[in-house]
Protein backbone atom coordinates (compact mmCIF):
# COMPACT_ATOMS: atom_id res chain seq x y z
CA UNK A 1 0.00 0.00 0.00
CA UNK A 2 1.24 3.28 -0.75
CA UNK A 3 1.16 6.54 1.47
CA UNK A 4 -0.16 9.96 -0.05
CA UNK A 5 2.52 12.63 0.77
CA UNK A 6 2.49 16.16 0.28
CA UNK A 7 5.55 18.12 -0.52
CA UNK A 8 5.23 21.63 -0.41
CA UNK A 9 7.74 24.59 -0.29
CA UNK A 10 6.83 27.27 1.70
CA UNK A 11 7.95 30.29 3.98
CA UNK A 12 7.63 30.79 7.41
CA UNK A 13 4.24 32.37 6.90
CA UNK A 14 3.37 29.76 4.56
CA UNK A 15 3.69 31.80 1.39
CA UNK A 16 4.35 29.31 -2.06
CA UNK A 17 3.73 31.67 -4.60
CA UNK A 18 5.66 30.77 -8.02
CA UNK A 19 5.73 34.09 -8.60
CA UNK A 20 7.87 35.54 -6.36
CA UNK A 21 10.44 32.92 -5.85
CA UNK A 22 13.05 34.87 -6.54
CA UNK A 23 12.63 36.74 -3.55
CA UNK A 24 11.79 33.53 -1.34
CA UNK A 25 13.25 30.47 -2.82
CA UNK A 26 15.96 31.66 -5.16
CA UNK A 27 18.00 33.21 -2.43
CA UNK A 28 18.02 30.14 -0.33
CA UNK A 29 19.49 27.90 -3.06
CA UNK A 30 22.55 25.13 -1.88
CA UNK A 31 23.88 21.83 -2.31
CA UNK A 32 21.61 20.24 0.63
CA UNK A 33 18.40 21.97 -0.68
CA UNK A 34 19.21 20.69 -4.05
CA UNK A 35 19.80 16.82 -2.71
CA UNK A 36 16.25 17.19 -0.44
CA UNK A 37 14.22 17.97 -3.50
CA UNK A 38 16.08 15.60 -5.81
CA UNK A 39 15.95 12.70 -3.42
CA UNK A 40 12.38 13.39 -2.64
CA UNK A 41 10.95 12.79 -6.41
CA UNK A 42 13.36 9.84 -6.61
CA UNK A 43 11.81 7.98 -4.00
CA UNK A 44 8.43 8.10 -4.89
CA UNK A 45 6.60 5.65 -7.42
CA UNK A 46 4.46 8.50 -8.77
CA UNK A 47 3.06 12.19 -9.23
CA UNK A 48 -0.10 13.39 -8.54
CA UNK A 49 -1.01 17.52 -9.55
CA UNK A 50 -3.42 19.76 -9.29
CA UNK A 51 -4.54 21.44 -12.49
CA UNK A 52 -2.66 24.83 -12.21
CA UNK A 53 0.53 23.19 -11.30
CA UNK A 54 0.83 20.38 -14.15
CA UNK A 55 0.32 23.41 -16.45
CA UNK A 56 3.06 25.09 -15.07
CA UNK A 57 5.18 21.83 -14.61
CA UNK A 58 4.63 19.92 -17.69
CA UNK A 59 5.95 22.19 -20.62
CA UNK A 60 9.39 22.59 -18.62
CA UNK A 61 9.88 19.35 -17.48
CA UNK A 62 8.61 17.20 -20.89
CA UNK A 63 11.20 19.33 -23.07
CA UNK A 64 13.96 18.20 -20.71
CA UNK A 65 15.71 14.82 -22.20
CA UNK A 66 19.31 14.59 -20.51
CA UNK A 67 18.14 13.74 -16.82
CA UNK A 68 18.83 17.42 -16.24
CA UNK A 69 19.08 18.24 -12.56
CA UNK A 70 19.04 14.35 -11.59
CA UNK A 71 15.36 14.51 -11.59
CA UNK A 72 14.34 14.99 -15.36
CA UNK A 73 14.47 11.18 -16.28
CA UNK A 74 12.05 10.61 -12.86
CA UNK A 75 9.76 13.24 -13.99
CA UNK A 76 9.27 12.38 -17.43
CA UNK A 77 8.82 8.66 -16.97
CA UNK A 78 6.64 8.16 -13.97
CA UNK A 79 3.25 7.82 -13.61
CA UNK A 80 1.67 11.22 -12.99
CA UNK A 81 -2.15 11.54 -11.96
CA UNK A 82 -4.04 15.22 -12.88
CA UNK A 83 -6.91 16.06 -10.54
CA UNK A 84 -8.81 18.03 -12.49
CA UNK A 85 -11.98 18.66 -13.86
CA UNK A 86 -11.45 21.32 -16.75
CA UNK A 87 -8.17 19.79 -18.30
CA UNK A 88 -9.15 18.09 -21.73
CA UNK A 89 -5.45 17.06 -22.09
CA UNK A 90 -2.27 15.53 -20.56
CA UNK A 91 0.30 15.23 -23.21
CA UNK A 92 3.28 14.78 -20.58
CA UNK A 93 4.27 11.44 -20.37
CA UNK A 94 2.75 8.78 -18.20
CA UNK A 95 0.08 11.50 -17.59
CA UNK A 96 -3.71 10.44 -16.50
CA UNK A 97 -6.72 13.23 -15.47
CA UNK A 98 -8.81 11.65 -12.96
CA UNK A 99 -11.90 14.18 -13.27
CA UNK A 100 -14.38 11.35 -10.99
CA UNK A 101 -15.12 9.78 -8.49
CA UNK A 102 -11.67 11.36 -7.30
CA UNK A 103 -11.58 9.96 -3.53
CA UNK A 104 -12.48 6.24 -5.04
CA UNK A 105 -9.88 6.75 -7.40
CA UNK A 106 -7.00 7.99 -4.98
CA UNK A 107 -7.96 5.32 -2.42
CA UNK A 108 -7.39 2.67 -5.41
CA UNK A 109 -3.86 4.19 -6.10
CA UNK A 110 -2.83 4.19 -2.88
CA UNK A 111 -3.96 0.08 -2.58
CA UNK A 112 -1.28 -0.57 -5.66
CA UNK A 113 2.23 -2.13 -4.63
CA UNK A 114 4.54 0.62 -3.88
CA UNK A 115 5.67 3.30 -1.28
CA UNK A 116 4.77 6.80 -2.14
CA UNK A 117 2.45 9.04 -4.63
CA UNK A 118 3.61 12.55 -3.86
CA UNK A 119 1.59 15.48 -4.44
CA UNK A 120 3.65 18.77 -5.92
CA UNK A 121 2.54 21.89 -4.74
CA UNK A 122 -0.99 22.33 -5.72
CA UNK A 123 -2.88 23.75 -2.17
CA UNK A 124 -5.96 23.71 -4.18
CA UNK A 125 -6.06 20.03 -4.17
CA UNK A 126 -4.43 19.42 -0.80
CA UNK A 127 -6.82 21.56 0.59
CA UNK A 128 -9.76 18.74 -1.02
CA UNK A 129 -7.87 15.56 -0.29
CA UNK A 130 -7.33 17.13 3.79
CA UNK A 131 -10.90 16.72 3.50
CA UNK A 132 -11.52 13.33 2.42
CA UNK A 133 -9.07 12.17 4.70
CA UNK A 134 -6.66 10.87 2.05
CA UNK A 135 -3.31 12.63 2.63
CA UNK A 136 -1.05 10.45 4.91
CA UNK A 137 2.05 12.61 5.16
CA UNK A 138 3.16 16.15 4.50
CA UNK A 139 7.00 17.34 3.71
CA UNK A 140 7.16 20.87 4.01
CA UNK A 141 10.47 22.04 2.91
CA UNK A 142 10.61 25.85 5.13
CA UNK A 143 12.71 28.93 4.05
CA UNK A 144 13.48 31.43 6.35
CA UNK A 145 11.80 34.15 5.56
CA UNK A 146 8.76 35.72 6.07
CA UNK A 147 6.97 37.48 2.80
CA UNK A 148 4.15 39.24 4.59
CA UNK A 149 1.69 38.66 0.90
CA UNK A 150 1.70 36.06 -1.80
CA UNK A 151 0.10 33.31 -2.55
CA UNK A 152 -0.73 31.11 0.42
CA UNK A 153 -0.12 27.50 0.66
CA UNK A 154 -2.67 27.23 2.89
CA UNK A 155 -6.09 28.75 3.25
CA UNK A 156 -8.72 29.52 5.29
CA UNK A 157 -10.61 26.70 6.24
CA UNK A 158 -7.80 24.17 6.21
CA UNK A 159 -7.66 21.90 9.25
CA UNK A 160 -5.81 18.48 10.10
CA UNK A 161 -7.14 17.00 13.09
CA UNK A 162 -3.73 16.84 13.83
CA UNK A 163 0.27 16.21 12.88
CA UNK A 164 2.67 14.01 14.40
CA UNK A 165 6.02 15.24 13.90
CA UNK A 166 8.47 12.03 12.60
CA UNK A 167 11.30 14.09 11.12
CA UNK A 168 13.36 17.51 10.90
CA UNK A 169 16.55 17.63 8.67
CA UNK A 170 18.38 21.31 9.12
CA UNK A 171 19.74 22.19 5.37
CA UNK A 172 21.80 24.88 4.61
CA UNK A 173 21.34 28.71 4.67
CA UNK A 174 18.30 27.71 7.48
CA UNK A 175 16.05 26.00 5.63
CA UNK A 176 14.52 23.11 7.34
CA UNK A 177 12.28 19.98 6.23
CA UNK A 178 9.91 19.07 8.07
CA UNK A 179 8.17 16.05 7.93
CA UNK A 180 4.49 15.08 9.47
CA UNK A 181 2.39 12.05 9.53
CA UNK A 182 -1.20 12.75 9.65
CA UNK A 183 -2.51 11.36 13.20
CA UNK A 184 -5.98 8.98 12.51
CA UNK A 185 -6.55 8.27 16.05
Amino acid sequence: MRKLVVSAWITLDGVFDADLMEEWFSPFDSESRQNYIRDGILACDALMFGRKTYEMLAPYWSSLKNNEMGVAGKLNSAPKYVISSTLKNADWNNSTIISENIKEEITRLKQQPGTEIQIEGSANLVQSLMEADLIDEYRFLVHPIIMGSGKSFFKEGMHTKGLKLIKTEQLDKGVIALYYEVSRS
